[in-house]
């Protein structure tokens, strides 16, 4: 961004930085929509079900319908909630999950903020989701959100632990907190990749033995992070009638349904960038003759490709596994999950330290 400025001068520098997030949002808006539409697509499919099919061709302004609805429906406010807390929660929501998407670079070049401390940046600011729902539990004044709540808080807080220690590993394979940086040491093949990291068989022991897992309990930890199924026990009907949002209605609960969703994609992209190499492609052409635009397009391709993949996974897990109980949930996570990436951060370090030759 700071480029943009230099080049254009203080004023159309920073209308050009304007309008390049302007651009990143409305795009990721429209990809949310879509990928909403493919979530209840999916789950329809598993029950032999059409799902939405009415509104536009093979229903594919089903999204778009439910956003204006949302839109157009009175706030109904119950009395005896702080006011100011209770619209201020599905802000903090939605602000935090958009702004974590600054350092997330989608091609090459194509990214807001390119921090040399982007990991740390992006883990303190989806930390910070929780105070969201904290706040919209609490507001509310009823039992029944606080409880979930407490549930999520307890819930978010105990699989990030785990999360950053995975995500600790990766960073000593890069040396580096830069997510470009981390895509760009995956570049020459699959084999390259965090995941399988077969370049490790030529000066030392095979890492995948570690990174396999690692990318495995990375998924599972962040279908437990942003409260999707079968860790979705903040919503659980059965339990707490709808959550930490069932006081909301109209705007502020599409908010948090928007922030939700965009911490889901986000989670998508981040298993591409730190494990199945970001933007690069399975195997790597041979791009020397090519435009500056077409590498990038192709590029880009490959990325929403991953983030799509990894998505219809999410949602696959969401039609079939049957919901945990909460001490399932807490043990797992703190039992198995906080020992094991605990110990691939060792056995990583220990890697780099003695076994590169």
């Amino acid at each position: 961004m700071s480029g943009l400025i230099e080049q254009f001068g203080p004023l159309w520098g920073t209308m050009a930085v304007l309008g390049q997030i302007l651009g990143f949002v409305i795009v990721l808006l429209l990809s949310l929509a879509f990928l909403l539409l493919m979530d209840r697509k999916v789950w329809a499919a598993v029950q032999m079900r059409k799902g939405p099919n009415v509104v536009g061709a093979f229903g594919l302004l089903q999204s778009f319908a439910d956003f204006l609805k949302f839109v157009f429906k009175e706030v109904v406010i119950p009395a005896g909630v702080d006011r100011s807390l209770y619209l201020i929660a599905p802000l903090i929501t939605l602000v935090l999950a958009f702004i974590t998407w600054v350092v997330v670079p989608v091609a090459p070049g194509w990214v807001i903020a390119d921090l040399n401390v982007g990991l740390l940046y992006l883990f303190a600011m989806s930390s910070l989701g929780v105070y969201g729902i904290i706040i919209g539990g609490w507001a509310s004044n009823s039992k029944y959100p606080f409880l979930g709540a407490l549930r999520s808080a307890a819930q978010m807080v105990s699989y990030e632990v785990s999360i950053g220690f995975i995500i600790v590993t990766v960073l000593l394979f890069a040396g580096s907190m830069n997510l470009t940086t981390i895509v760009e040491m995956q570049a020459g093949g699959f084999w390259n990749w965090n995941v399988l990291a077969l370049h490790t068989l030529e000066d030392g022991w095979p890492m995948f033995i570690v990174m396999i897992p690692m990318a495995v309990i990375f998924l599972i930890s962040a279908l437990a992070e942003t409260n999707r199924p079968p860790f979705d026990l903040p919503e659980a009907e059965s339990e707490l009638v709808a959550g930490y949002q069932v006081e909301y209605s109209s705007t502020p609960y599409l908010l948090f349904m928007i922030g939700e969703y965009l911490n889901i994609v986000l989670m998508c992209a981040m298993i591409s960038i730190l494990f199945f190499g970001g933007w690069h492609a399975p195997i790597e052409l041979d791009m020397s003759n090519w435009s500056y635009l077409a590498v990038s397009f192709w590029s880009f391709f490959w990325f929403a490709a991953k983030v799509i993949f990894f998505f219809f996974i999410f949602a696959m897990v969401k039609a079939l596994v049957p919901r945990y109980r909460y001490d399932q949930l807490m043990r797992l996570g703190w039992k198995i999950f906080l020992p094991t990436s605990l110990g691939a951060v060792a056995l990583v370090g220990a890697y780099i330290v003695y076994g590169q030759g």
